[in-house]
């Protein structure tokens, strides 16, 4: 918890004065008990109307007062607590933001989404009830034992036994507890993955049938998460009977004692009520401890589920003096070989490639050859295990990222679009684009063609995941995002594949004639996309078996050839 504390920072000031004001109210409160003591033993046993009404009035304005600093204290606190929070989320946030791939492939998604949402939310819970519970508890706890010993030290002797055993129950059910708390975040991570996995894939779910077999998969973590609160709850609420347990023996033999002692006239009977009303602070103190530390257990758990981001380095390291400028797209892979984090086989073997300037490159290979592991290489989604990487001359190890990244537009295999309209999704190439330069990029993937077709046009609405668009639509406004970069450098991974034919032959043409000086790599799955390339590269099993273009390559790669024959069969066929 000691590392996330800077956060508070900003919230200093109510975190100061929420504790303070708590403290006020705890000893308005305290003064109340002997208020009421000196009414019965002074001004009822004297008759004093006068004075029982000037000390009731007197208690009035006790109790307004701790009511309104209870107020103030518990909005400062809840200010500071879910500002603490708020804090860590968003620290928490821009660190996932700055991970590589690999510490993506660590954490999972629903796991990520948990600590940021379930685990913030606690942590936020926590640092509010430390600065009111925390303090008020032990601070009602001393005044109240002291007013009691004023009042009768040897009665109050009946503390030093249910102080001690209760501290001792509260050690040994937290020290139980815990382990339980940590074990029950990481169901909710596993409750918050079959959720996240169903409802992004619900409409494969239907399309197969297999929402009982799914329904089944929830239950039995469901039913994990469940028994395992159920488990850490029910330890915990035993504790709150044998509180109670303890409280009422005491005020018992506080009863049986002291009433001894009024009969024989050394305590006032106004004495006696109002030693129980401080028994019931001192014991209700301790009951607000137990529920304190209960949820702190929790929160000791989320903490270290937040550190563990906070604390993970980004596998992707900047240059402390980064390039800061690319002179052109040309690329360059020197004997590069790449292993996945965990995985001792190698992706990519000995890779050696030279990409000039304004080529068209295409790339072609079987599942699994390693095609886009290659290519996230230049942009830095993964470091080269071996090996290096070079672009525009320089290794990319050495320009600023966002400098890369700005000049290398990746168009990935699944497609993404953000909820919103049209124009703020290609906004994501450049902020800065007006409405004329959006439609010509548009236009040079072909997806004018249906854009303008809407009444609204750029304004059109995109639902969540670009789920109202067809996936040829979605790759093509994928593609036109990315052209708005101006990159030097554009990856389309099999970003094509939806789309048919004649439009795909409109868009490589396009790129033909309007991105001269702009290099791009072209992963496909179909030759025809690649054929007039100026060059294509083979891969097999994480190599390249051949370059050349398309007529070089129908003779000397059997691979190649293989792919070409098996697709001509294929339209043939049709």
């Amino acid at each position: 918890m000691k590392k996330l504390l800077p956060f508070m920072k900003k919230y200093i000031s109510y975190a100061i004065l929420c504790p303070i004001l708590m403290i006020l109210e705890v000893a308005a409160d305290i003064i109340i008990p002997y208020l009421m003591s000196l009414i019965v033993d002074v001004g009822i046993a004297g008759r004093d109307i006068n004075y029982v009404v000037k000390i009731g009035c007197i208690m009035i304005l006790a109790a307004l007062l701790g009511m309104t600093l209870g107020i103030v204290s518990s909005h400062y606190g809840a200010k500071a607590g879910f500002g603490f929070a708020s804090e860590i989320r968003k620290a928490t946030f821009k660190k996932v933001q700055g991970f590589s791939f690999a510490n993506l492939d660590k954490f999972s998604v629903s796991s990520l989404i948990t600590r940021l949402t379930n685990d913030c939310n606690t942590l936020g819970q926590v640092a509010m009830m430390s600065l009111r519970m925390a303090v008020r508890a032990p601070f009602m706890m001393i005044f109240a034992l002291i007013m009691a010993l004023s009042i009768n030290a040897p009665l109050a002797g009946v503390f030093m036994i249910a102080i001690p055993v209760t501290a001792v129950l509260l050690v040994i059910i937290m020290s139980k507890a815990r382990p339980l708390f940590i074990k029950m975040q990481s169901r909710v991570d596993r409750v918050n993955a079959i959720i996240q996995e169903n409802l992004t894939g619900i409409r494969v779910v239907k399309s197969f049938n297999r929402q009982s077999h799914e329904e089944q998969r929830f239950k039995e973590r469901n039913d994990s998460l469940r028994d395992t609160a159920l488990s850490a709850i029910s330890l915990i609420m035993f504790l709150f009977p044998v509180l109670t347990v303890v409280t009422y023996t005491t005020i018992i033999a506080v009863l049986w004692f002291g009433g001894k002692q009024v009969v024989a006239g050394s305590m006032g009977s106004g004495e006696l009520v109002s030693f129980i009303t401080y028994i019931t602070q001192i014991l209700m103190s301790l009951m607000m401890l137990s529920f304190f530390f209960m949820q702190f257990l929790r929160g000791t758990a989320s903490a270290a589920r937040i550190n563990e981001v906070l604390s993970t380095d980004s596998e992707i390291r900047e240059d402390k003096n980064p390039v800061m400028d690319i002179k052109d797209g040309s690329i360059k892979f020197s004997n590069v070989s790449f292993a996945y984090p965990l995985s001792s086989e190698k992706a990519l073997k000995n890779i050696n490639l030279e990409i000039k300037f304004g080529e068209v490159i295409g790339m072609i290979g079987s599942t699994g050859s390693s095609k886009s592991t290659l290519v996230q290489l230049i942009p830095r989604l993964y470091d080269a295990t071996e090996g290096s990487v070079t672009v525009g001359g320089i290794d990319v190890k050495r320009y600023h990222i966002k400098t890369l990244r700005d000049k290398v537009a990746f168009v990935l295999q699944k497609n993404v679009l953000f909820s919103g309209t049209i124009r703020e999704n290609m906004k994501w190439g450049n902020e800065n684009a007006t409405d004329e330069q959006i439609v010509n990029a548009l236009k040079l993937s072909q997806a004018w063609e249906f854009v303008s077709k809407y009444e609204d046009r750029l304004d059109h609405r995109v639902e969540q995941g670009g789920d109202n668009f067809s996936g040829g639509q979605k790759q093509r406004l994928t593609i036109a995002r990315a052209l708005l970069k101006s990159p030097k450098i554009i990856i389309l991974d099999d970003s094509t594949s939806a789309v048919d034919m004649a439009t795909d032959a409109k868009i490589q043409k396009a790129f033909k004639e309007e991105l001269g000086n702009v290099t791009t790599i072209i992963i496909a799955q179909r030759i025809s996309s690649i054929q007039h390339a100026d060059r294509i590269f083979v891969m097999n099993e994480g190599e390249i078996e051949s370059t050349g273009t398309h007529e070089s390559l129908m003779e000397v790669s059997p691979i190649y050839k293989e792919i070409y024959e098996s697709q001509q069969k294929g339209v043939v066929g049709q």
